[in-house]
């Protein structure tokens, strides 16, 4: 099997002696025709892979800024489908990897195959899905498998190493490391305890990990050196979005 896209996005920004970015919004935040030139501005301001919500009704690994954001574009109208289509329309326009975060209901009620095949259509690279366990992901990994589309896997500071080797041999694209014991959200500060799990992912996974929850500030990332490979960030967007600013001014903080 040939090379992710997700993976290559992040190893070349790694030869690059960077961090790749990966950033998340949800689809239609702050509203469906913003959401474009929000997406627009974070491919054009560096990000590698960009990570899009998929609102649902029980956000259940979010915390309230992302939550708040899911059920805005709930009520604006925003749904799975309507992102796919969009997204199609606008196929190749990006040079960052795009990826779906979703819980599993929405993409189960789609229909799986159908979910790859429209996937693919629409230029999707992979799939976050926070609420579906290993032993009842197989499915909708084979599913989407036939059509290029990875399903991301999740580890966090309470998985077991034998549960991680369990991960590694059906993981694609990039390993997605939990920082926290909770929901999403950015925090000041992340558990000490962080670096030796980092430590055991590393060994685990020939993928590149990826650090996601609580994440704020360019700064945060320097003490892990050379245990991540990629950075996640959601909320911190959100708030200065919601604060009036843009993608644009938020990227730049990255550079």
């Amino acid at each position: 099997m040939s090379q992710s896209v997700l993976t290559t996005r992040i190893r070349e920004a790694n030869a690059r002696g960077k961090k790749a970015l990966i950033p998340f919004l949800p689809g239609g935040f702050p509203d469906k025709e913003r959401f474009f030139t929000e997406l627009d501005q974070l491919d054009a301001g560096g990000a590698d892979i960009i990570e899009i919500g998929v609102p649902f009704s029980d956000p259940v690994a979010d915390g309230p800024t992302v939550e708040q954001a899911s059920l805005d574009c709930l009520i604006n109208g925003t749904c799975l489908s309507w992102i796919l289509y969009e997204l199609a329309k606008r196929k190749g326009r990006y040079r960052a990897a795009l990826v779906l975060m979703g819980y599993y209901n929405p993409f189960l009620q789609y229909g799986l195959d159908k979910l790859g095949e429209d996937m693919s259509d629409a230029g999707v690279a992979g799939c976050i899905v926070p609420d579906l366990p290993l032993e009842e992901s197989g499915p909708m990994r084979e599913a989407l498998a036939a059509y290029g589309v990875d399903v991301i896997c999740l580890v966090g500071l309470n998985t077991p190493i034998e549960r991680m080797k369990a991960y590694a041999k059906v993981a694609r694209g990039f390993v997605y490391f939990v920082s926290v014991l909770g929901t999403t959200g950015v925090r000041d500060s992340l558990p000490e305890k962080i670096k030796s799990r980092l430590a055991d992912v590393k060994k685990v996974f020939d993928l590149p990990v990826a650090l996601g929850f609580g994440i704020k500030t360019p700064q945060q990332l320097s003490q892990f050196g050379d245990l991540i490979d990629a950075a996640v960030f959601g909320s911190a967007l959100i708030d200065h979005i919601r604060a009036g600013g843009d993608s644009a001014s938020f990227m730049a903080r990255w550079a």
